[in-house]
């Protein structure tokens, strides 16, 4: 059963490829806007599934038996969602809020079957980092590197922003973006075989 990743996130698939499971990757565009008062946890798993359902469908039925994993992450601070920045100031203005706190990283996960598209597993995973006070200065050189500009938070923990992660409690993976742990266990619960049959 081969299995296919609905992300264009090159973190997510080498988070996949270090594991040594072999996928493909097959991405699609949806719209990503939070619903009024929608729960993050919520909120997270619908654009997962979205994201799984769309390249579901862009599946040959004639591709036999494979499971495709959609998968959103976004940082949470007391309510507010950070997604991606789409600027140098918005990831500014994230990183100073994100400075001296505890936030939680959720990433939604689902996973669907195809062709018949019908078995599914969808769930949240939290977890939560505790971030270093930061210097102007420590957030203006950050921010020029550009590494926070694709990074949900405007921070990655695998990069130059994991000198500021003083604490995780939970997977580190998920922060990546893929909790490794958990899409193992459900690609095992769904028929997948992580090793030839002797």
């Amino acid at each position: 059963m081969k299995i296919v990743l609905a992300s264009a996130s090159p973190r997510r698939a080498q988070i996949l490829s270090n594991a040594g499971i072999a996928f493909e990757t097959l991405a699609t565009e949806i719209d990503e806007s939070r619903e009024p008062g929608e729960a993050v946890e919520a909120f997270t798993c619908r654009l997962a599934e979205s994201k799984a359902r769309a390249s579901l469908a862009k599946l040959k039925r004639s591709c036999g038996p494979a499971i495709v994993i959609g998968a959103d992450t976004v940082v949470e601070l007391d309510g507010a969602v950070f997604g991606k920045p789409g600027s140098p100031e918005a990831a500014r203005e994230m990183l100073q809020r994100l400075s001296g706190k505890t936030h939680r990283v959720v990433t939604g996960v689902a996973a669907i079957v195809a062709p018949e598209g019908k078995i599914t597993r969808i769930e949240p995973v939290v977890t939560r980092v505790q971030f270093a006070s930061l210097t102007a200065n420590e957030i203006d050189t950050y921010v020029a590197s550009g590494e926070p500009l694709d990074k949900a938070g405007a921070y990655g923990v695998q990069g130059i922003g994991g000198r500021f992660v003083e604490n995780i409690d939970g997977c580190y993976f998920n922060v990546v973006g893929l909790p490794l742990a958990r899409v193992y266990r459900v690609l095992k619960e769904l028929g997948w075989k992580p090793y030839p049959a002797r």
